[in-house]
């Protein structure tokens, strides 16, 4: 799972499913019906729930007791959401997410990292006011 992954799971309150059940093969026809039908609903489309972005980092930033800058900086938001903030997670981070100029930590990166990863949450069902994503 990726540094985005991992951030996003964190402020959309998702967790990683462990898949469980049986996987022998199914021994009569009902079970093979059954095991059809769950499969049909796995491929079904689903609306995506839009998630209040801002609302559950502000819920954690009241929680955390520390003050954090988590609306414009990188390192704040990957503190509230309990992360490592290094420069190697960051360089990470900046690569997983396609950044094309030094990764040396500057300013520059930092900014552009912050506004990657809000244009992330927009893109996977993040509500995200338009000054973060600019």
């Amino acid at each position: 799972m990726g540094i985005f992954s991992k951030m996003k799971d964190a402020i959309f309150g998702k967790k990683a499913v462990a898949q469980t059940g049986d996987t022998a093969p199914a021994t009569n026809a009902a079970a093979a019906a059954a095991a059809a039908a769950a499969a049909s609903t796995l491929t079904t489309p689903t609306a995506i729930e839009e998630v209040d972005v801002i609302a559950n980092l502000e819920a954690m930033a009241a929680a955390n007791g520390q003050s954090l800058n988590w609306q414009s900086s990188i390192v704040d938001l990957m503190k509230l959401l309990g992360m490592d903030s290094s420069l190697a997670e960051r360089k990470e981070l900046a690569q997983e997410l396609g950044y094309a100029g030094e990764l040396n930590g500057s300013a520059e990166m930092n900014i552009w990292l912050h506004k990657a990863v809000m244009k992330g949450l927009a893109e996977n069902g993040g509500k995200v006011p338009a000054n973060m994503l600019d």
